[in-house]
């Protein structure tokens, strides 16, 4: 018998009579699909964005949102017809024996509740465990998904963590109560290659454990051929295509899902813009100068600042017109912080900001608002940076207001940037909530371009996009930037995305810049060890349509956590989880140590034993 069985489940939503213009009186989302999802089995569901997975996920789990209803079929999990079940009973259920990993971790976890609370909350309610019981295994679980210094962490709230954490912290409470059924609804999506690693290896590790089931639903198609047995492919609410991994990469029998694999970004592929040319006389558009973002730790009843969080520690990076510059880096590393301190939407602790010569850091309002007009940002949750009080319309044509732009063709406006990021003009009636998260991604995007900006900070912009409308929202960006001579500072932790649409490539590791170079030559020989570290860690993809046949690497896994950030290493803030200074140069050269005033190590044998050990060192090997 299978661990889940689903037979003809259809989910419908209601619409009122103004939202209906098929007369249909509702959406289904979900129209009759059938999967089963055995014990010990990994059932990857995939398609478009808006395709039906999420709503396929919250049906199994009874949450089906707002004006839904489950029209018909049964959820059986161990025989038992889940569909049928009063609220009561699925309390017993939900978190305990079928737990979720949610698309969106920023609605998913509570602004007002400590993260640490969050995770002991359902070992107190499900396991009847005491609240420091709770607390010490929140602790583990903090640790098995990789937060870094998991003793502060507890402690902290929601907006306090980067993209990447609140995505581990909805893992560790997911994974709390090992349930028999983990449904994962991209649950790597906001996590660089590293921790995605990580996270992969720990949910594998748990389902082998405990014979676990999975249904993980993502975008990703790498993801799915290194973690799942079986290939589920959803288009329009039902499923085209079923097969396992290597059936479905090697020969796919739908167009859809020939068209999707078509679609994937590959490190092998072909980059869709040529290197820019850059201007050896003309200064930059943008120069970051030493730029330093710390924030304080407040503790105690009277908050008296203990210490401060170095998110940027010494950032620096000249951007010329015309190009786009990807920055890359772990979860946490402060890429976030870099974007929103470029575009001053965070107070800096130092350093300069200086656009087409002028400080950014030092501007009037006035100069302020001129700036952000042709300087915008897309950011990382859409969820959360788009008014759920008003209907896109109005966030889109807000801008336009602001800057005085487009006087009495606003609604025109808007229709045009809709059909841009391919949304429908009529979607200008609807209110973010009813979009999926990939749609409301394409909104973010589309309300960055309406002011015709000129410099563009893209945080994860395409992240939570699946790989066909990834494929054209990159179009669209190259094809703007070409028409427009748009420059882009591009954050993202896809590095087949960031090999695509970069010019020059930034790698940041825990506040500062580690390696800078063109797109072509830091690929063909990264010489950081960090860097040769994340790029060992991007999933490796079968051969199939679509899907490249990449050469064999060996993988680097790091060792130890990533440094605390209140309290960085001194001189290379690698050289802690270093596999040189961890093993080969150990053996391969003479000890070496840079006096600490002169910017290297402290003089401690055990910390640093090679040249590499200080990156900065002028005779440091190219690894």
């Amino acid at each position: 018998m299978p661990l889940l069985e689903v037979r003809d489940l259809k989910t419908h939503f209601r619409l009122q009579p103004g939202q209906d213009p098929s007369g249909e009186g509702a959406i289904r989302a979900v129209d009759g699909i059938d999967f089963t999802v055995e014990r010990g089995e990994v059932l990857a569901l995939v398609g478009e964005s808006g395709s039906g997975k999420s709503v396929t996920s919250l049906s199994v789990l009874g949450l089906i949102p707002g004006t839904g209803f489950h029209a018909h079929g049964q959820i059986l999990f161990q025989g038992r017809d889940l569909a049928s079940l009063p609220e009561k009973e699925w309390l017993s259920i939900r978190g305990r024996e079928i737990s979720l990993v949610f698309q969106d971790p920023m609605n998913a976890l509570n602004p007002v509740i400590a993260c640490g609370e969050q995770v002991a909350e359902s070992l107190r309610l499900h396991q009847g465990m005491s609240r420091t019981q709770a607390r010490e295994r929140a602790l583990v679980l903090f640790k098995e998904v990789g937060i870094p210094d998991p003793d502060r962490r507890l402690d902290e709230y929601p907006h306090q963590m980067s993209g990447g954490m609140r995505q581990r912290v909805v893992i560790a409470m997911a994974l709390a109560c090992g349930p028999s059924l983990l449904i994962a609804d991209e649950p790597t999506t906001a996590l660089d290659v590293t921790v995605q690693a990580q996270i992969l290896h720990l949910l594998l590790r748990e389902q082998q454990a405990r014979g676990m089931g999975i249904l993980l639903i993502t975008h990703d198609l790498g993801v799915v051929a290194e973690t799942a047995d079986r290939v589920a492919v959803m288009q329009a609410g039902k499923i085209v295509e079923t097969a396992t991994v290597k059936e479905l990469f090697a020969n796919p029998k739908h167009a859809y899902t020939r068209a999707l694999l078509d679609a994937v970004p590959s490190l092998s592929k072909r980059p869709m813009a040529s290197l820019t040319k850059r201007p050896t006389a003309a200064p930059p558009l943008l120069r970051v100068e030493a730029l330093r973002t710390w924030f304080p730790i407040r503790t105690g009843i009277l908050k008296r600042v203990t210490g401060q969080v170095k998110a940027l520690d010494g950032f620096s990076l000249d951007i010329v017109r015309g190009e786009t510059v990807g920055l890359v880096g772990e979860s946490g590393c402060g890429k976030s912080t870099a974007g929103r301190t470029v575009l001053r939407l965070l107070d800096p602790t130092g350093g300069k900001v200086a656009w087409k010569g002028e400080n950014v850091l030092t501007m009037d309002r006035e100069a302020l608002r001129a700036f952000r007009r042709r300087a915008q940002m897309i950011f990382q949750d859409p969820y959360s940076s788009l008014n759920p009080r008003m209907v896109v319309g109005r966030i889109l044509e807000e801008p336009l207001r602001i800057h005085g732009l487009h006087k009495g063709k606003e609604a025109e406006k808007v229709a045009e940037m809709l059909e841009a990021v391919g949304l429908a003009p009529e979607y200008a009636r609807r209110y973010p909530h009813e979009f999926s998260g990939g749609q409301r991604q394409r909104i973010a995007i589309a309300r960055a371009l309406i002011t015709e900006p000129e410099f563009i900070v893209a945080d994860e912009a395409v992240s939570s996009l699946d790989v066909s409308i990834q494929a054209q929202v990159l179009d669209l960006l190259a094809e703007l930037k070409a028409r427009l001579g748009l420059t882009f500072l591009f954050i993202s932790h896809d590095l087949g995305v960031i090999r695509m649409i970069s010019d020059r490539i930034a790698v940041m590791y825990l506040g500062r810049i580690v390696e800078l170079a063109d797109r072509d030559s830091l690929f063909a020989s990264p010489l950081h060890p960090y860097t040769q570290a994340l790029f060992s860690s991007i999933p490796r993809t079968l051969s199939g349509s679509g899907i490249s046949a990449e050469k064999k690497r060996e993988r680097i896994v790091l060792q130890g956590d990533v440094p605390n950030p209140s309290n960085p290493p001194a001189g290379c803030h690698f050289h802690t989880r270093c596999p040189y200074v961890m093993d080969r140069c150990r053996k391969e050269y003479p000890p070496l140590v840079r006096p600490a005033d002169a910017g290297g190590l402290p003089e401690d044998p055990g910390a640093a034993s090679c040249l590499v050990a200080c990156w900065l060192h002028p005779g440091a090997p190219s690894a």
